[in-house]
């Protein structure tokens, strides 16, 4: 029982890790810009390494709290990655990836939050998190970026959902709307203030094609099937996406946290069916592994108590 325990706490800490790196790799801002040329207007068209420039600091690992008042520790205004927004009475609100992007008057900011899912809740509805999240965004900049009443200098926000292992590729996009029922009265401010983007990603790789452009781009460094050299291949030849150290490092290592996930999944499969009376060719023709390859998996389960 106790091997039990700490095979499934060292699965559980593959998949954590796993996770981790892959909101690192979404994380580098050659990727970034990827993203905000392909969902936020103002950056539709351009190269996205001209737009990398744009983005404001360097998005963090680590734990940076988003409560009006402390953002501006040691003068830095960028949130990193795994961010914390904590209210009085309210739990830790955890934000994987928040940044800010300067548009290209050189003078107003965008406030952009990339979010993860490795495929669709079924606790709750994705649509709500993503809203309760925009709003979050919204009220957090109060005493950080306008203070008092000065409502009109709050940022535009956009929250950025990436969903894998749906049924086909998708882009859905959710903004503030005007419908008139009476009169027709003007009311000024920030139509445009809250953005959602849903990207789903299908479980199969797209082929190259401008409409899916980015869900391939996405598909690609999160897929658990390409190998390391067929990941970076992608990003370099296809998106001229330098290859840096850190990239290459990240890409390398979710590789492996994959690879092992992946192993670790199979081997269940392999004990569980063995305890059921599977005969070992029978698992091997399932699981598309040698028998020699079972047999060391079986002899590695301890005698039953």
């Amino acid at each position: 029982m106790n091997t039990e325990i700490a095979n499934a706490v060292n699965a559980a800490d593959d998949k954590a890790q796993y996770d981790e790196r892959a909101k690192r790799l979404l994380g580098h801002k050659s990727i970034l810009a990827h993203i905000l040329v392909d969902t936020v207007e103002e950056f539709r068209g351009m190269n996205p390494r001209d737009v990398v420039e744009y983005i404001e600091g360097e998005p963090k690992i680590g734990v940076v709290p988003t409560e009006p008042g402390l953002t501006n520790i040691n003068g830095e205004r960028v949130v990193g990655m795994n961010t914390e927004n904590t209210e009085i009475n309210e739990g830790t609100i955890n934000f994987d990836i928040v940044f800010y992007v300067r548009m290209k008057d050189g003078l107003s900011q965008i406030i952009v939050n990339v979010e993860a899912q490795k495929d669709m809740p079924t606790e709750y509805h994705i649509l709500n998190r993503a809203i309760f999240y925009a709003c979050r965004l919204v009220s957090s900049q109060k005493e950080r970026d306008f203070v008092n009443k000065k409502y009109d200098d709050i940022k535009q926000v956009y929250t950025i959902w990436i969903c894998m292992n749906m049924p086909e590729d998708s882009t859905d996009y959710y903004y503030l709307a005007n419908k008139k029922v009476l009169g027709n009265c003007r009311w000024e401010g920030k139509q445009d203030l809250l953005n959602i983007v849903l990207i789903g990603l299908a479980k199969e790789l797209p082929g190259q094609d401008k409409k899916h452009e980015l869900h391939r781009l996405l598909g690609a460094l999160l897929s658990k099937k390409l190998s390391q050299n067929e990941k970076l291949n992608i990003i370099e030849k296809e998106y001229d996406i330098p290859l840096e150290e850190a990239l290459r490092k990240d890409v390398s290592v979710m590789c492996n946290l994959s690879q092992g996930i992946v192993d670790d999944t199979k081997a269940e499969i392999i004990l569980n069916m063995f305890k059921k009376g599977y005969t070992l060719e029978q698992i091997a023709d399932v699981t598309e592994k040698s028998i020699s390859e079972i047999e060391k998996i079986v002899k590695k389960e301890p005698a039953m108590e």
